[in-house]
């Protein structure tokens, strides 16, 4: 039974109609990532409703540890899965095999390092990403983070595991125990911070528990894996094998190191030039918060794109059918680029009633938010592009090409914007930071697609 699964998987992989196939795995991508951004988003809904602006602030000044975890998950877990799908398609079973065991092995001992070293370090990092220790911000933000640092292990390997199961030709059982977890996340959140009144600890708490939920129900699913039969007794740690997925997933690692680094800056910019403004520090870095969630909605639908394409990219290019690999990538830039269209006409459109989703404010709360949201995101239906290509390019083996995509936004152009715009500007200049940026970043997009494109052979091998 195992090995039929095998052989039904590796022919859609190869033969499909494209569309079909793409959304086959996107959409359950696509959920998985949704429904990843409702952990966060759910957190930021409630702490905002009921702990207030000073909350949002602090949930913010947090987000960079999940950033990080999300970073390290992707270092080996995409990685992984395209050395696997390559793998595949060049008919080296074995081959696939280690890639598998060592990626899982390795990331489950990163995880616990991680989990370990934020919760003995959480002062130092929530002063790093923008909270002074003498601020209002600073205590919400410690019992936020002295919490959640106990789920970043179970998050990390099942973030990881997910790409996995996706590459292994289940994306159904991906979503699905990512929707279980959301959906508990949610129930947890109002049992918590309403009847038991838990405030941000509860916001915490109900995280945690749902990330252990995940976890188990990802761990469940080797036991039945398609590809080949997971045995205990054959894990093992190949330095190879290892070095290998991380080079092929660190355009997507340093993407994500970059998201983190930018938000540190970011919030710092904003606490010394809001001071300065009549808005004040707080403002900004809870407006923020809840734009930086209201975007992973759409970053969400455009991660969830890549990675339902990386198997058929990765196993096109192990069987050298260079015209899938192309169309795959043409049809996943279409889509990536009109959802960003449909974000960019609601932001412009209904700013405060968005930003009213996530509580009350004062005139200038939302005074702010409404510019925060039309300037600062005024391009965001470019940002959509770097990660379906960042992704491609892992799963086509060309992480040179990958990681100068990853470097463009933030850390080529939108960080020193940041740092040099606002000395002349002010706070306007962290605002229009964004948009620059964006724009400069497509246009290395695509043109290291179309580089990448002429350097394929006309005929299929």
């Amino acid at each position: 039974m195992n090995g039929k699964r095998k052989l039904n998987t590796e022919a859609e992989l190869g033969s499909a109609p494209l569309m079909p196939l793409i959304a086959k795995y996107a959409i359950p991508s696509i959920v998985s990532m949704l429904v990843g951004a409702l952990y966060n988003l759910t957190d930021q809904i409630f702490i905002g409703r009921i702990v207030g602006v000073v909350g949002n602030a602090a949930s913010n000044v947090v987000f960079p540890t999940v950033t990080l975890s999300t970073a390290l998950s992707m270092l080996l877990g995409i990685g992984t899965a395209a050395n696997f799908n390559i793998s595949q398609g060049a008919g080296k079973l074995n081959e696939a095999k280690k890639y598998v065991y060592t990626g899982l092995s390795v990331t489950a001992i990163i995880g616990l390092l991680t989990g370990l070293l934020v919760f003995l370090f959480r002062g130092a990092i929530i002063d790093l990403c923008g909270a002074s220790p003498s601020g209002n911000v600073y205590p919400y933000a410690m019992k936020y983070l002295s919490i959640s640092a106990i789920g970043l292990p179970f998050y990390i390997f099942a973030s990881a595991a997910a790409t996995t199961i996706r590459a292994d030709g289940s994306p159904r059982y991906s979503m699905l125990f990512n929707i279980v977890g959301a959906v508990l996340n949610v129930g947890l959140d109002w049992l918590f911070m309403y009847p038991l009144g838990k405030g941000i600890e509860g916001a915490a708490t109900a995280t945690v528990i749902s990330q252990i939920v995940t976890f188990v129900l990802a761990m469940l699913y080797f036991t039945r894996f398609k590809a080949f039969d997971i045995k205990i007794k054959e894990i093992s740690i190949s330095l190879r094998h290892m070095m290998d997925s991380i080079q092929a997933g660190v355009p997507t690692f340093i993407n994500q190191i970059l998201l983190m680094t930018t938000n540190i800056v970011l919030n710092n910019m904003l606490e010394t030039y809001g001071a300065l403004s009549n808005y004040g520090s707080d403002i900004p870095l809870a407006v923020s918060g809840v734009a930086q969630k209201t975007n992973m909605i759409m970053i969400s639908f455009a991660v969830g794109i890549a990675q339902g394409c990386q198997p058929i990219w990765g196993y096109n290019l192990g069987a050298k059918n260079y015209q899938r690999v192309k169309g795959t990538y043409m049809r996943a830039f279409a889509i990536a680029f009109t959802i960003g269209v449909i974000f960019f006409t609601m932001l412009q459109l209904f700013p405060r009633e968005i930003v009213s989703i996530f509580g009350t404010g004062s005139d200038l709360y939302f005074e702010f938010a409404e510019k925060y949201l039309k300037i600062y995101m005024l391009f965001v239906f470019f940002q959509n592009i770097q990660p379906v290509t960042v992704t491609y390019f892992s799963a086509t083996d060309n992480p040179k090409q990958g990681l100068l995509v990853s470097l463009s936004r933030q850390g080529l152009f939108l960080i020193p914007l940041l740092i040099v715009l606002p000395k002349y500007m002010g706070i306007q200049g962290i605002l229009i930071a964004s948009p620059i940026s964006d724009t400069l970043a497509f246009i290395i997009s695509v043109t290291m697609v179309w580089i990448s494109f002429k350097r394929f052979p006309t005929k299929e091998d």
